[in-house]
């Protein structure tokens, strides 16, 4: 889901933690990781593993540096303290210390530090990744279980939707988000699910909705009809100004859905309250074992060309080819129910682009040549990054949960959509470089959160990460460079 698709409570399937075990603490510092590329020109943030330097200049040429002070991570406030992390390992060249984020003022470790050259990551480092990623895969029984649990009820929701509100007769069920795009970490206990009400185009083939921006992002609009619609059923979700009124046809949906739901036997469905500023309707389903949480979004899908706020975006012509950007670039467009809240008056008649449909099928079918991932294919590393991205900010938002509030997977995997596009090949991706390959994409997130920003992928003029949360971005920045320096500790607490 996007990511202003906020989500309530999560549900959780009995209690498993999504935290993989710690293995103990390891006899002595692994020894300096892979020098990789700078991700991004300019880019000051791509950093190797387990170099808590803090303090003394580098080591001459071709001798041993000395080992530094041992690293403390700071505190939400940003001063030092907390455990001690592991003796710097030596290392066999200078490293090039990166400036710390804005904002740090204490004995903060330095943020991602850039290798002087390359040599192979350590097989310690990579093996503890690896170890992490295999405990995040979902169990294919569980998968099973949930996914039907979920069809079942959302078919009955779909039947009786279309049954009670003539506008959404057409509606069709798309799924979306990371359980459809097989990046799913933890737990298969969230779904998110589009209802689409396709738009059909008027008898000379030209389009029927009419776009207006709603303001300088490129991302939300106001969408009337061009000319009065046949069908009478869509006046009433119309305003005065002829303007089609997300609000009053997500209050449609969810009367709907909630009256069905009490329909529903042997599974506890419950509507949960409206949030402000998500789009979604959110169901909560039990039956124990199982406690699921589903999104329903409400999608608009029209045949017409992309407004021009996307004409710059989507550059992946040396990733995934020029001919699968014009092929993207066909698909209808689809518009979600989504406040803006950078209108000055909030009145619920925006929409928001969405592009959840290609992202899904980019994830999915993600090599520079055709037979990557397939099953005599190479084999790549590029799921496994996402997915340790989404898991690295998922248990950095449950450890500091009111200064990361605003931070959603979907800034994790627009970063990583970029990445695939500075490191288009297959081989920057083989999957014995899963540490290497990590360490880039992290190094290229912590470059746009010390710089406050995240083009959207395929809206280039929409920042993602708003210039009022500065401090916030340092904050997340500094913690993310601290698990980087010292062998990424989150991964194995439990919150």
């Amino acid at each position: 889901m996007d990511a202003a698709g906020g989500r309530g409570a999560r549900a959780r399937r009995g209690t498993r933690s999504t935290a993989p075990r710690s293995r103990g603490r390891e006899k002595g510092a692994a020894r300096s990781p892979s020098r990789g590329r700078v991700a991004g020109e300019g880019s000051s943030a791509i950093a190797t593993l387990r170099t808590p330097r803090t303090d003394g200049a580098p080591a001459r040429g071709g001798r041993s540096a000395r080992r530094a002070p041992a690293a403390r991570e700071p505190p939400a406030g940003g001063a030092a303290g907390g455990a001690e992390a592991p003796p710097a390992p030596r290392s066999r060249a200078p490293a090039a210390r990166v400036p710390a984020a804005p904002g740090s003022d204490a004995a903060v470790p330095d943020g991602a530090v850039a290798a002087a050259g390359r040599r192979p990551p350590p097989a310690a480092d990579a093996l503890r990744l690896r170890e992490v990623l295999s405990r995040l895969s979902l169990l294919r029984e569980d998968v099973s279980e949930a996914s039907t649990l979920v069809n079942d009820v959302v078919r009955q929701l779909v039947q009786a939707i279309r049954d009670n509100e003539s506008c959404f007769s057409s509606m069709e069920q798309q799924n979306a988000g990371s359980y459809y795009e097989r990046v799913k970490i933890s737990e298969p206990n969230e779904f998110d699910i589009m209802l689409v009400i396709p738009i059909k185009q008027n008898a000379n083939g030209s389009a029927r909705l009419q776009l207006d921006e709603s303001d300088d992002t490129g991302a939300f609009y106001y969408v009337s009809f061009k000319r009065s619609p046949i069908e009478r059923s869509w006046l009433k979700f119309l305003e005065e100004d002829g303007k089609l009124s997300a609000s009053k046809m997500i209050q449609a949906l969810r009367d709907i859905i909630k009256q069905e739901v009490r329909n529903i036997r042997n599974i506890r469905v419950t509507v949960a309250r409206k949030k402000a500023g998500s789009p979604a309707i959110t169901l909560q389903i039990k039956k124990p074992p199982l406690e699921i949480s589903v999104d329903i979004i409400l999608t608009l899908k029209s045949q017409q060309s992309w407004p021009p706020s996307t004409q710059a975006g989507l550059k992946i012509e040396q990733w995934l080819g020029t001919k699968k950007r014009r092929d993207f670039r066909l698909n209808s467009i689809y518009l979600v129910a989504k406040q803006n809240k950078r209108e000055k008056v909030l009145t619920g008649n925006t929409w928001r682009l969405s592009f959840s449909h290609i992202e899904k099928d980019m994830i999915q079918n993600h090599g520079n040549s055709k037979t990557c991932c397939e099953s005599n294919g190479p084999k790549c590393c590029r799921k496994g990054c996402l997915k340790l991205l989404k898991f690295l900010l998922e248990q950095l938002k449950r450890k500091y949960p009111k200064e990361l509030e605003k931070f959603c997977s979907y800034h994790v995997k627009t970063a990583f959509l970029h990445s695939c596009v500075m490191w288009p090949n297959d081989t920057d991706w083989y999957l014995g470089n899963l540490d290497h390959s990590f360490q880039q994409c992290l190094g290229f997130f912590v470059d746009c959160l010390q710089k406050s920003q995240l083009t959207h992928f395929f809206i280039p003029q929409y920042n993602l990460l708003s210039q009022e949360d500065k401090a916030r971005h340092h904050f997340l920045s500094r913690k993310i460079s601290y698990e980087l320096n010292n062998g990424f500790p989150v991964f194995h607490e439990n919150y």
